[in-house]
């Protein structure tokens, strides 16, 4: 299964800042020891120069403030040290550190890792702790997307909208569980409501639009679509032709899907659209002739519409 490696954008705060830890003056292991060897893996990070910038000034796991230990977590995860960073926000939770926020971190962690099963165990203690926890549903939703169960992935995302309406992010996740349902309707009125509350919400990355990486190249492609006709529909054309190249890069036929779209009337004609045609037709079949010039964007902007 494609797995969205994008899951710091949860709607979990990207977080920064810090303390840090124990200094490791590990040498590198040898060739011949196991890479599977979690101890091996282990002794190889402490080995790296950025352990020995950030190990020296973590707290003490038995003396630390939960708010230190939490604070060591966040600067190890941003550092990419995962296990590590899990291993101080478990210290912060022994410390009495905020068990739901430290939850919703290590089930972010463990997401990454590819530990669906533990990362979902972390996200429904988070819900189980506050049924308002608006983040947690969202995550939950993101753990059954990702593993394909998508009508559980909806009545996760349908929690977290309902106790914040006002987050884009989440609004943008349903849809996409939406369209893996093929009820594009739902989907395209989630999208429509992420848009007007954030408008740069897929363009950031959002969790909304990597979850596209989940869907089948056919759906990728019909997302891609519907995201140019909300562009259409605002009137920004350069996003609008953004989406309508990636659709078609997925195998959409533009011109098919483009006829009796109100939104699209304008653009039938535009010979811009007839250039992205083509270069995704080039980029599918790899038969262009070196002699064949692959045109632009530019150059349709030239001929007019």
């Amino acid at each position: 299964m494609l797995r969205s490696r994008f899951v710091l954008s949860l709607a979990i705060l990207i977080l920064s800042a810090g303390n840090a830890a124990i200094l490791a003056h590990a040498q590198p292991p040898s060739a011949t020891d196991s890479e599977s060897d979690p101890a091996v893996a282990r002794a190889r990070r402490h080995a790296t120069p950025e352990w020995r910038i950030v190990a020296p000034h973590l707290p003490d796991p038995e003396t630390g403030s939960p708010a230190d230990l939490q604070q060591a977590g966040d600067i190890l995860r941003a550092r990419r040290f995962p296990d590590e960073a899990l291993e101080y926000y478990r210290y912060a939770l022994q410390r009495g550190g905020d068990e739901a926020v430290l939850d919703k971190r290590m089930g972010v962690i463990e997401l990454q890792l590819g530990q669906d099963a533990l990362a979902r165990a972390y996200f429904r203690r988070c819900v189980s702790l506050s049924k308002r926890d608006a983040e947690g549903w969202n995550n939950l939703g993101a753990v059954e997307t990702i593993a394909g169960n998508a009508r559980q992935a909806i009545s996760d995302y349908q929690r977290a909208v309902k106790i914040d309406r006002r987050n884009s992010l989440f609004h943008a996740n349903l849809g996409t569980a939406y369209f893996a349902v093929k009820d594009v309707d739902s989907a395209r009125h989630e999208f429509e409501v992420a848009v007007k509350l954030d408008p740069e919400v897929f363009h950031r990355g959002g969790f909304g639009g990597s979850l596209v990486h989940v869907l089948s190249t056919d759906d990728r492609g019909q997302f891609a679509f519907e995201m140019a006709r909300l562009a259409a529909a605002r009137h920004e054309e350069d996003s609008m032709l953004h989406w309508l190249a990636q659709a078609s890069e997925a195998g959409l036929d533009l011109r098919v899907a483009m006829a009796g779209v109100k939104e699209f009337n304008p653009y039938l004609k535009d010979a811009r659209i007839a250039v992205i045609v083509h270069n995704a037709k080039a980029l599918r079949t790899r038969e262009l002739a070196v002699s064949d010039p692959v045109p632009t964007l530019a150059d349709a902007k030239t001929e007019g519409r």
